[in-house]
This record gives C-alpha cells, structure tokens and sequence, in this order.
C-alpha cells in the first residue's frame, strides 16, 4: 500500500496525468523540429522552449503541492532536455522528456491505487 493522503492523491493523480499530456506535446514538437527546414527552425526552437519552461513551471508546481520527488525527477529530466534542445539537439532532447514523463506518471500511478483502495475510481 502507498502511504499517501487522499488530499495528496487526489493533486498527484491530476498533476501527474496533466503533466504527462504535456510532456508528450513537447516530446512530439521535439521530433518535428528535426525536419523543419533550417531557415524555421531557430523560430521553432524558441517556441518549443518556452513551451518546455512553461511545462517545468506547472511540474514544479506540482511538487510544490504535493512534495512527490518523482516530480523533481521530472524537472531534473526536462532541464536537461531543455539544454539539449538550446544545443541544437532536439532528437536526443526527446529522449530525456520521456524520462520526465516516465517520472511524472509514477506519482499518478501510486495516487490511482490509493484513490482506488478507498472507493473513488
């Protein structure tokens, strides 16, 4: 059994899931911006990164409500994408936003079970 208050549950489960959706949004626009042509791409690089800090902010918030440290996982994950993609390396940026994702499911996960242990999902 996780050890986790419904209160925190109920915050994990809806910022890990949200935290997620976006993770993904950015995982896919990272991938595009690898073929777009070159004279798009510093344009699409901005615009990916403030899309990428935007997500780091709502992750941080996340942690901040529920102190999770797999939400810290996340951040360390997507700062290092971030970097990536300020690098010019947007395929291997990709690969450390699924690293975040993963790390912001898990909180969801273990919210789902406790939600679930006490007859709310």
């Amino acid at each position: 059994m996780v050890n986790m208050d419904l209160s925190t549950a109920v915050k994990s489960y809806q910022f890990g899931e949200r935290a997620k959706s976006e993770l993904i949004i950015a995982s896919q626009l990272a991938q595009a911006l690898s073929g777009f042509p070159e004279q798009e791409r510093a344009g699409g690089r901005r615009m990916l990164l403030l899309l990428m800090e935007s997500v780091r902010s709502e992750i941080q918030f996340a942690y901040n409500s529920t102190n999770q440290q797999d939400f810290v996982r996340a951040i360390n994950a997507l700062n290092v994408a971030i970097s990536l993609v300020e690098s010019n390396q947007p395929e291997q940026a990709s690969e450390r936003i699924a690293a975040a994702i993963s790390a912001s499911t898990t909180p969801a996960q273990q919210a789902w079970q406790v939600l679930t242990e006490h007859g709310l999902l």
